[in-house]
């Protein structure tokens, strides 16, 4: 397969194309789930294809290490490769690596005001300018509202995408109108697609209930699914 049929047949392809890179308006997205059902492989995911289509990636990892992200990064990257016999799958890989930025932060110090310090740092360097930032490992426990407020704000100056993911807990049940669950289920209103992956043990496999779709809540709901495997994303399981 050729890169660019990969980016043609790619399964996120039945989301809205401004969910990823950039678009006419920024948008935010948001993948969650309990702990362990594959968070960070969506994000990573979000990013090759956004990086295959020529946009930079910046990818804040929250509570995780530099290096432990960028095996994410090559251990998906290489089961796609594999997948669907990827041409030039090396020097792929090694252009698009040079497309993205990893930054990291403890869970104790993340922050808007950090982030955009180092953000601007980095634009004002002409160092990196992202059209796509991933933050993994989210916290939407304390004040989400605002927190998530800031971010949209800066999505918004910088006109880029921005991608989350935050843990839902089994115990808790508060769950907003839409369906989003504790703890961003009051901060709904302020994503443009919501995807909470859900774990189908009569399929053995990990369904991506898409929950609001480019500003749309209801509808038809695209059948995307999460191999547990190789945590790649299918069409079908």
């Amino acid at each position: 397969m050729l890169k660019e049929d990969l980016i043609l047949k790619n399964p996120l392809r039945v989301l809205s194309p401004a969910d990823q890179g950039k678009a006419a308006a920024p948008r935010m997205g948001l993948v969650m789930s309990r702990a362990g059902l594959g968070k960070t492989a969506i994000l990573v995911q979000i990013a090759l294809d956004s990086m295959l289509r020529g946009n930079k990636v910046l990818h804040v990892s929250i509570g995780q290490s530099l290096e432990k992200t960028k095996i994410w990064y090559d251990d998906i990257f290489q089961d796609i490769a594999r997948a669907c016999n990827l041409e030039r799958a090396a020097e792929i890989q090694e252009e698009l690596m040079s497309q993205r930025m990893i930054m990291t932060f403890n869970e104790e110090s993340f922050g808007v005001a950090k982030l955009q310090e180092r953000l601007k740092d980095l634009i004002d360097q002409k160092i990196f300018l992202p059209d796509c930032l991933l933050v993994d490992g989210f916290d939407c426990s304390i004040s989400p509202e605002k927190v998530l407020g800031q971010m949209r704000e800066l999505a918004k100056d910088m006109n880029i995408n921005m991608w989350f993911s935050a843990v839902c807990h089994r115990g808790d049940e508060r769950v907003s109108k839409t369906g989003v669950p504790a703890p961003c289920h009051e901060a709904d209103a302020l994503f443009d697609t919501i995807i909470l992956l859900q774990p189908d043990p009569k399929k053995k496999c990990i369904a991506l209930n898409i929950i609001k779709r480019d500003g749309e809540v209801g509808g038809s709901k695209p059948s995307l699914t999460l191999d547990p495997s190789t945590l790649l994303i299918l069409e079908k399981c």
